[in-house]
């Protein structure tokens, strides 16, 4: 299923801020950050998309974080530093939608 353009937009935006691929220690605060702006099926459309560029293991760490930010509440340095990465790569810093 095609994502809709704004997601389609994020997805370019985390490949910008993160033109290697989002290391794993990131996962949850980035998660956490766009749940802080975007419906749980949006993250989750966000995540799958993720996940069929991933590799199995990259794949099981994106399900693992999505449960762990469900779950709890991400370190909020840590999701100023996912952020301000994220805003290197061009990411909007206002609410999206």
């Amino acid at each position: 299923m095609a994502l809709p353009p704004v997601l389609r937009s994020i997805i370019g935006w985390l490949r910008a801020g993160y033109p290697e691929g989002v290391p794993e220690y990131d996962y949850v605060p980035l998660f956490a950050l766009l749940g802080s702006q975007l419906t749980q099926n949006e993250v989750a459309a966000i995540a799958d998309e993720l996940v069929s560029e991933s590799d199995p293991d990259s794949a099981e760490a994106i399900r693992r974080a999505i449960a762990t930010v469900t779950n709890q509440q991400a370190d909020e340095a840590d999701i100023a530093r996912v952020r301000s990465h994220l805003a290197a790569g061009g990411w909007p810093l206002a609410k999206i939608g």
